[in-house]
């Protein structure tokens, strides 16, 4: 008889298993009604993240737009933040303290000419980050190729990289999530911040969202690549438009520039 229910349960697992593979292979899967999860066909990276490069951002300030969310909403669907809700008891003023915003624009005023200059401010992944240094635990780590990442596995919320951080760069999650990305895995009571897309480094994509949003608007104000190659497209925006780091005074080296500043 167990022969028999194995014999008949082996093309039932076989149809199974052809179903599986084949929705794997599909570029989107709608999970709900209005809900379209973005599935990554390239296959994951089999090498080890390596030193030999070292990503970051240029961001040409001059053609950053005046009102334009272009950055922060791409930002937002790509890592599920865009799922975030209110909770029924807070104010939307204390919501807009509390929700986790990794991207956020920010204008700075020249006190001489009045010049007003409108740039977005993420994690600038340093070369030294301070959020590293004081976390406690290790969840805050750089890896080798440049990219300032939080563990949250090893996260206990203590909150000191966000005290750490100059650019207020971090948003701590304070309440239950749901809906979340499988490919960006968030939790209660840790830490977050930009990670210059990693899940699209590790599958060998070649952008990230905002400077794929900003190139959709016409913009063209954010760069993305690897500032060891000298031959790369930032490298060579880097040679051609004078740049500066955001609290040089810290000489942190970060891998995110700003033309026009």
């Amino acid at each position: 008889m167990k022969d028999e229910n194995r014999a008949n349960l082996e093309p039932v697992d076989r149809e199974r298993r052809t179903f599986i593979g084949a929705a794997v292979g599909v570029g989107a899967a709608m999970v709900a009604p209005g809900v379209i999860l973005h599935v990554v066909e390239a296959a994951p990276r089999a090498a080890s993240v390596s030193s030999d490069v070292r990503w970051g951002l240029v961001i040409d300030t001059a053609k950053c737009a005046d009102g334009c969310s272009a950055c922060i909403d791409a930002c937002d669907r790509e890592n599920g933040l865009d799922l975030q809700t209110k909770p029924k008891p807070l104010s939307e003023s204390k919501w807009d303290q509390q929700k986790a915003v990794w991207i956020r624009k920010v204008k700075l005023q020249d006190n001489q000419t009045g010049r007003i200059t409108n740039l977005p401010m993420m994690c600038q992944h340093c070369e030294d980050p301070p959020c590293v240094d004081v976390c406690p635990t290790g969840a805050s780590f750089k890896r080798a190729d440049g990219i300032v990442i939080v563990d949250r596995h090893l996260c206990i919320g203590c909150r000191y990289c966000m005290m750490a951080c100059p650019y207020k760069a971090r948003s701590f999650i304070h309440e239950e999530l749901k809906g979340q990305l499988t490919s960006v895995p968030r939790g209660k009571g840790c830490v977050e911040s930009c990670d210059l897309c990693v899940d699209r480094r590790d599958y060998g994509e070649d952008s990230t969202a905002c400077a794929d949003a900003c190139a959709a608007e016409g913009h063209n104000a954010i760069v993305f690549g690897d500032l060891k190659d000298p031959e790369s497209p930032i490298s060579q925006l880097l040679k051609a438009l004078p740049t500066r780091q955001i609290r040089e005074d810290l000489e942190l080296n970060t891998g995110v520039r700003y033309a026009g500043v």
